[in-house]
């Protein structure tokens, strides 16, 4: 796939999967590509809590392990872990703010804002963003002359799936249950639609007794594999994804390639990545959201039509695509 002149070597650093598996997830989509040209090694955080004892044990790690004579990537989250790559040539992806944005304690949001932000980025090479509405957001809390967009990659396990669309009860599915998911919301708008709802993750005590309460004909899906995922897509009609806050929006990428149709929210950056392949809605708006899904339900010419245009639009994060734009990445710190 590459033809490099010289023999790169690089580490990746990867937050402790307790931590949240999705990051390693998307980054092992181009990770495995590079494994087949360069030398690649790659580490786990031990310690997956954000308390100050854990962080000075992974940028201690992280020290310990660092690459000397080539060049060092924090895969995202541990930010801080670029304190262990002082003097390194260092590459930083960072996917959200959600830990600084989302935090109520101001004490908290300040440590987060120092510690994960603010003072590692001042010992990076090179920062690296996967959406526009994530740089956004970064360059209100912090001042870099440059900082990159390279989106998330779609896996290339993912390929277009034909399935007879199911119009009198169609699956519809939900990727992820935590508060950005926006499940809620999602339940109530679906409660007086003849559908089955599939959730994929563990769901609390308040959306079982709420899908329940509306009864909502729905499965919970939980400790899925890879292979198990992509199986949910193919069998599914409907994605949604009316999220209130992410820093991508994989599943709507997904949902293109295997030839889903998706309802999204009209925020950034879902409404960007998404461009005209999905039916966009407030995600705060429980009556659009239904009325979203009848209109996909009921009106096979617009579904098909961003089915169509999902399929497109899936081929612009294509592996080799986004491999190409970090191999830019590296190569510049040669």
């Amino acid at each position: 796939m590459m033809q490099w002149k010289d023999n790169m070597n690089i580490t990746y650093f990867h937050r402790n999967s307790k931590g949240g598996y999705s990051i390693a997830k998307v980054s092992n989509t181009f990770i495995t590509e590079f494994k087949k040209d360069l030398n690649v090694l790659e580490f786990e955080m031990p310690h997956h809590k954000a308390d100050l004892f854990s962080v000075i044990k992974n940028i201690y790690y992280i020290f310990n392990n660092r690459n000397k004579t080539g060049i060092n990537h924090i895969t995202g989250d541990i930010h801080y872990g670029a304190l262990g790559l002082i003097g390194c040539k260092t590459v930083l992806t960072i996917h959200d703010l959600s830990a600084h944005e989302t935090n109520d304690s101001a004490i908290k949001r300040f440590i987060i804002k120092f510690l994960w932000f603010k003072l590692p980025l001042l010992f990076v090479n090179k920062i690296v963003c996967i959406s526009e509405e994530t740089k956004i957001r970064l360059e209100k809390i912090v001042k870099k002359k440059e900082i990159l967009v390279i989106p998330n990659a779609v896996d290339s396990t993912f390929s277009v799936s034909i399935k007879e669309f199911n119009t009198s009860e169609p699956t519809i599915l939900q990727i992820g249950t935590a508060w950005n998911k926006n499940v809620k919301n999602l339940i109530l708008a679906v409660k007086h639609i003849k559908c089955q709802l599939i959730i994929v993750g563990q769901i609390n005590k308040e959306l079982e007794l709420l899908l329940n309460k509306n009864q909502i004909n729905y499965k919970i899906r939980k400790d899925l594999s890879d292979r198990e995922i992509i199986e949910e897509y193919k069998n599914s009609d409907i994605v949604a994804f009316v999220s209130l806050y992410e820093g991508f929006g994989m599943p709507i990428i997904e949902a293109n390639a295997t030839g889903r149709a998706i309802i999204t929210s009209n925020i950034s950056p879902m409404n960007q990545i998404a461009n005209d392949s999905a039916l966009l809605v407030n995600p705060n708006n429980v009556e659009e959201i239904k009325n979203g899904i009848i209109k996909i339900i009921n009106d096979k010419e617009y579904r098909e039509s961003i089915i169509n245009k999902g399929i497109l639009n899936a081929k612009k994060y294509n592996v080799e695509l986004i491999c190409k734009q970090y191999e830019e990445v590296y190569k510049s710190l040669l």
